[in-house]
């Protein structure tokens, strides 16, 4: 299936940024807390402020995109401030420097997220988007694993030279934000007028009954859905090395990035609504697994099916939101989406974390897997119980 220049061009973009991000993404607490001799509380409020400002970005820089009438001056923006925020750290070894630029990497994946995917969604039709997103998302994926075995390879010829690894992670981000200025728009008539939470709350009363389930019902995933760094600590529990567990999740990453487009096409033939609830219910399967079983290769397929689950939820269910919704309504629905998971994944850590502590680590996983079983049958209820409606071009 052939597949418009601008994905392609969008799918390089996303490779070489995130190859850059992940390059770093393990090195920087190691940076701050032994280089700079942060304590792990200043991590945590530097991750959180992070994550907040791109959780709330998202929402609004695509409703904004939508009030504009384009969508690529806010993707070469959003990746342009992320290739700067690359090295600041090497010029800046301070607390303020890190800082600094994790929150100025997250300002840019808050502007870029939903014009992006909105972009991606108008440069294509209902017969190839979930195809264009599940491309999208696996050679995001690619570079997510490529960056951490660069960086493992430099350290190891390197070791401790964390500031050249900060300069070198800027070559492929400065690439990937250049490519944006290729990508071509995809013209549509603004229906947004004055960005806002009144416009945001006027969307959702007019929005259609299909989308607002489905926005609800992924959320609620959301909640639910913790950071996959507690994987990594369960199968460190279970015995795995240091080495052994971030095999595992490199594992993960390959499995997503092989099987996404695969997985957007059976979309296509399918239907949105089977693929995602077929990738629910193997996440559920996988966290139990990693609650119950204890032998290692178990836990390698766990990884396996981890990887799995990831290709045939994520880039299906922004394909599907693009099929619920108009060109011109696509970045305020993409980035409401996007921004409420964001805030509800940083809940799911927060009570996953806890529970953890307090109890033991196998009754969040549990609790997880259950709450995704009833959550899959839900949306299978609300597949087979909702009329069609006519997908958007």
């Amino acid at each position: 299936m052939r597949l418009p220049r601008a994905v392609l061009l969008l799918g390089l973009v996303s490779l070489f940024m995130d190859m850059a991000s992940e390059m770093l993404y393990p090195i920087a607490p190691i940076f701050l807390t032994t280089t700079l001799g942060a304590s792990m509380a200043w991590l945590g409020v530097i991750e959180g402020i992070a994550e907040a400002i791109a959780g709330l970005g998202k929402g609004y820089f695509g409703m904004l995109s939508d009030a504009a009438g384009k969508r690529r001056p806010f993707v070469a923006l959003g990746y342009g401030l992320a290739a700067i925020s690359k090295p600041i750290p090497a010029l800046s070894a301070s607390v303020g420097g890190v800082l600094g630029a994790r929150v100025l990497d997250r300002i840019g994946k808050g502007i870029r997220t939903a014009p992006r995917d909105a972009l991606i969604a108008g440069h294509t039709t209902p017969d190839n988007r979930g195809a264009a997103f599940g491309l999208h998302r696996g050679m995001d994926t690619a570079g997510a694993a490529l960056g951490p075995v660069i960086a493992l390879l430099y350290l190891s010829l390197h070791p401790g030279d964390y500031s050249t690894l900060f300069l070198l992670a800027a070559i492929p981000a400065v690439a990937a934000a250049g490519m944006t200025l290729l990508v071509k728009e995809a013209p549509f008539t603004p229906a947004v007028k004055k960005p806002g939470v009144a416009e945001s709350l006027r969307f959702w009363r007019e929005a259609p009954v299909p989308y607002r389930r489905l926005l609800l019902l992924l959320t609620g995933f959301a909640l639910v859905n913790s950071s996959d760094v507690f994987l990594i600590i369960r199968s460190r529990q279970l015995g795995f090395s240091d080495v052994a567990a971030i095999g595992g999740y490199i594992g993960y990453n390959a499995v997503f990035a092989l099987a996404a487009y695969p997985a957007g096409r059976l979309s296509d033939r399918i239907g949105r609504g089977k693929t995602m609830v077929a990738g629910m219910l193997i996440f559920a399967f996988v966290y139990c697994g990693f609650a119950l079983f204890t032998n290692h290769e178990m836990i390698w397929v766990m990884f396996g099916l981890y990887g799995l689950y990831a290709a045939m939820t994520e880039g299906v269910s922004k394909a599907w939101i693009s099929d619920l919704v108009p060109n011109e309504r696509r970045g305020l629905a993409i980035g409401l989406q996007t921004a409420l998971t964001s805030i509800a994944a940083m809940v799911a850590s927060g009570w996953t974390g806890a529970i953890w502590t307090i109890v033991d680590g196998t009754t969040p996983l549990l609790i997880t897997a259950t709450t995704t079983s009833i959550l899959s049958f839900t949306l299978l209820w609300i597949v087979r119980n909702t009329p069609s409606p006519t997908p958007t071009q």
